[in-house]
């Protein structure tokens, strides 16, 4: 979860997003000019602002409103600026949306879905297509081989192989391998798998697909030994107090941005491939529930290692509550919590 370190280190950037914004209006008023979104970057900073530019400019001429864009590859960073209302709106991962909503007064109005249409994607294990180690050899845990984590809030790149993976087999990367790096984006891990500086890495189906369509050349050079259970899309999420007029300009924006069979609309489909998104859906905070379910699954599975019979006992409540929360969710839209 987050530590001290990394609220230090967001602090310390929210003081210079501040700085840089200090010439500007700072709360209301500023509101019904200008909407400052953030976006994650799952790949380098660069790369992500010149995929996600022609978006940002579409979203400021059909809602009127100016558009300042904010993108960070760092997830704490991330909900510390919503939080602080160094932002308004932004794309975000599904854990640190969670995190957005739970701590920095956000919550869900859209989500994406992927260019084939698909409501979910998977967190893979990756490694070097030339090696031949397998899921087996890995998980012998003899500390011969090194390791690449995601961010502590990424979901596929740490919760979910945590959860489905190395959790319910009671190994912890630090005591399993020679060498864990984390805190690393999922291009940094695929690169690195890809270069042979590592042995194998999280990441997940979204990203490698990104490379593949993006001419990039990584994703033929590595091979996945793992994949979890389907996981949501990533949510988009705005400050609750946001003007009701803003609100309403960007969720029309969200939910009719590349739909139709226009030349404008093909236009910004092709934009959004480039980020793997084949388009926005509704959404609510429900969208959350799969990754809450990670997330208990996860507190009860280090409960156990631990012996303590009440906090065992807690946590299998609470995880027993958000799994009932999930069935009649599921029962009541007769759809996947993933698709919500």
């Amino acid at each position: 979860m987050i530590d001290r370190r990394q609220l230090s280190l967001a602090a310390a950037a929210l003081l210079t997003l501040t700085a840089c914004s200090k010439s500007g209006p700072k709360s209301g008023a500023h509101a019904a000019k200008e909407v400052r979104f953030s976006a994650l970057s799952t790949e380098s900073t660069q790369n992500m602002s010149s995929y996600w530019q022609p978006i940002l400019d579409d979203m400021q001429k059909q809602t009127g409103l100016k558009v300042t864009p904010y993108f960070s590859n760092n997830y704490t960073l991330l909900v510390e600026a919503m939080r602080f209302k160094k932002t308004d709106a932004g794309w975000f991962s599904n854990q640190s949306g969670l995190e957005a909503v739970r701590r920095g007064g956000g919550e869900v109005f859209a989500r994406t879905f992927n260019v084939m249409g698909s409501d979910g994607y998977q967190s893979v294990i990756i490694v070097n297509a030339k090696s031949n180690l397998t899921l087996e050899k890995l998980l012998r845990c003899d500390k011969s081989l090194s390791f690449g984590l995601g961010d502590v809030l990424s979901t596929s790149g740490t919760l979910a192989p945590m959860t489905y993976l190395f959790g319910p087999k009671n190994i912890k990367p630090t005591t399993c391998f020679k060498q864990v790096r984390s805190g690393s984006s999922h291009q940094t891990n695929l690169f690195a798998v890809a270069n042979g500086q590592i042995d194998a890495a999280t990441n997940n189906t979204t990203a490698l697909t990104m490379n593949q369509m993006n001419g990039g050349q990584e994703y033929a050079k590595v091979r996945i030994i793992w994949r979890s259970p389907v996981l949501p899309e990533d949510p988009i999420v705005w400050r609750k107090d946001m003007d009701p007029d803003v609100k309403e300009k960007l969720r029309q924006f969200f939910l009719t941005y590349g739909q139709g069979q226009t030349a404008d609309a093909a236009r910004q489909r092709s934009y959004m491939a480039k980020i793997h998104v084949g388009g926005f859906k509704a959404a609510d905070d429900n969208h959350l529930l799969p990754v809450r379910e990670i997330e208990a699954t996860e507190h009860w599975l280090e409960a156990k290692d631990s012996g303590d019979a009440k906090r065992i006992a807690d946590t299998k409540a609470a995880l027993d509550a958000i799994r009932d929360e999930r069935t009649a969710l599921e029962s009541r839209t007769r759809a996947p919590a993933a698709a919500q």
